[in-house]
């Protein structure tokens, strides 16, 4: 049975550190899509270079502002799909242009609308080609997030792999007073990884920070990610054909659809803190979290929205659906079950947050530690 595949491409890669787009290079990369697929693959194109490709027609230089990178996608998008279009017709194939935002991901619905948008090309044998709307997002252009978004991205389409065409062979640790070496392998981002991630090169704005954090998606949720040079010869079907080029990220565990969207794609709209009992019993036992366990409420929010679990210390050790809003959960708080419904009504659930709603934040994750995704 084949995989669905999401093969992610920067700016530097695209260029190969130079100013222009290397048209011979997105060819190669073309071809090596179209052999996977036509092996029986799904394959998504994540690709950056919308704001290179209008910079190049404009004849304008780098160091630009955030306004003028935003215009210059506006006009390098349409330019960057022509050539894509013209590369795939070569081979016979169709493509189509998915433009995502962070809200795209975040809200339950559209994730979901998104999700059937790129099924229906799956079945129309068509290759979806994926970039952030950088006309209206600021998030990518100020910090390199569509390593992010290829992770993302794999959520939305149930990918098994994704693959991260960069400017370096892989992912170096970095000892103190000692040379980095490749790893081929990394199964925990332990302080030892995320202490070796370094900043963009001159054109990428992503690093290896931004891969981490992609990384960090993918473990979670069951899927395989690779990084590694993006102008080694066949690399994609490659590394489809299992062969070791670069760094496999493996995964730490699997994650139903809803509950890998729950655990990294939207932002917590607050934080409910819980006893020492009530975290135990939702790590160990996958247990819904009840009123006795919280002890606090921090934020506003309504019934609905996505929150963060953390203990006493701040660590935040899971995300959930909450089922009142922050008033009712603070009415609540510490309340034996049998006595909320006079609180709120006997038609109300009793849970804070049910079980199937809820999802466990492994340790090694950044959300884990209080730290901004």
């Amino acid at each position: 049975m084949g995989k669905t595949i999401v093969v992610k491409v920067g700016t530097s890669t695209l260029t190969g550190g130079k100013e222009n787009l290397d048209i011979d290079y997105m060819a190669d990369l073309v071809r090596q899509i179209c052999q996977v697929s036509d092996e029986g693959h799904k394959v998504v194109l994540v690709t950056s270079g919308a704001i290179r490709s209008g910079m190049a027609a404009l004849g304008l230089k780098p160091m630009l502002s955030l306004s003028e990178k935003q215009a210059a996608a506006a006009v390098g998008q349409s330019l960057l799909m022509h050539t894509y279009r013209e590369l795939f017709a070569r081979y016979g194939r169709q493509v189509g242009q998915i433009l995502l935002t962070r809200e795209d991901v975040e809200d339950r619905e559209r994730f979901r609308n998104a999700r059937q948008t790129f099924h229906q090309l799956f079945r129309w044998a068509v290759v979806p080609i994926v970039n952030e709307n950088d006309t209206v997002s600021t998030d990518e252009i100020k910090f390199g997030d569509n390593d992010i978004l290829a992770a993302l991205t794999a959520l939305v389409t149930d990918a098994d792999l994704v693959i991260l065409l960069s400017d370096v062979d892989g992912f170096y640790i970095k000892p103190p007073k000692r040379t980095p070496y490749l790893v081929h392998e990394i199964r925990e981002l332990d302080d030892s990884v995320w202490q070796s991630a370094g900043k963009a090169g001159k054109f990428g704005t992503g690093g290896m920070v931004s891969k981490l954090r992609a990384a960090e998606i993918t473990m979670n949720c069951g899927i395989t990610m690779v990084l590694t040079n993006g102008r080694i010869p066949d690399v994609v079907p490659r590394i489809v054909k299992g062969e070791r080029l670069g760094t496999k990220f493996v995964p730490i565990r699997n994650l139903p659809a809803r509950k890998r969207w729950l655990a990294f794609a939207p932002r917590v709209k607050g934080q409910i803190v819980v006893n020492e009992g009530a975290k135990r019993s939702i790590i160990a036992q996958g247990s819904s979290l009840l009123p006795a366990g919280v002890v606090s409420v921090l934020g506003e929010f309504e019934a609905g929205d996505v929150v963060a679990l953390a203990d006493e210390t701040g660590c935040q050790f899971a995300k959930g659906i909450v089922n009142h809003d922050s008033d009712e959960v603070r009415k609540v708080a510490g309340m034996r079950t049998d006595k909320v419904a006079k609180i709120l009504g006997a038609t109300r659930k009793p849970e804070v947050v049910h079980r199937d709603n809820l999802v466990v934040l492994l340790s090694n994750s950044n959300l884990s530690r209080g730290e901004p995704k």
